[in-house]
């Protein structure tokens, strides 16, 4: 019912920049916040950035500084600017959504590789 489609992974240098977007669609009544999450080969799934649909931001210190999320709430998208990549940022990012009546969606996830 819910469909989440992901864009903007590829390779880049360290230093470099991308940019990841999240397209929400479905029978989703009210969206309560959108973020993203990531997971590197061997660890655990983690917090990468997150944007309510009042404003509210938060970022995990990894990124801070660094990583710009943002979301057009009538599109129902969300975008995450990613500057100053390192290699330590290597891995599948995931769009998260959660509704007001605390469902949870992921997408299926876009490779994130930052290497010289």
């Amino acid at each position: 019912q819910v469909q989440l489609v992901e864009s903007g992974g590829g390779l880049v240098q360290p230093g470099g920049s991308l940019r990841l977007s999240c397209a929400a669609s479905g029978s989703i009544f009210s969206i309560y916040a959108m973020g993203w999450y990531r997971q590197a080969p061997g660890k655990q799934r983690e917090f990468v950035a997150q944007i309510t649909n009042g404003g509210r931001i938060h970022y995990a210190d990894s990124v801070k500084g660094r990583f710009t999320i943002s979301r057009d709430n009538t599109k129902n998208t969300v975008t995450l600017q990613m500057n100053s990549l390192k290699p330590e940022d290597t891995a599948v990012y995931y769009c998260n959504v959660a509704d007001n009546s605390a469902g949870e969606y992921w997408g299926q996830g876009t490779q994130v590789t930052v290497s010289s």
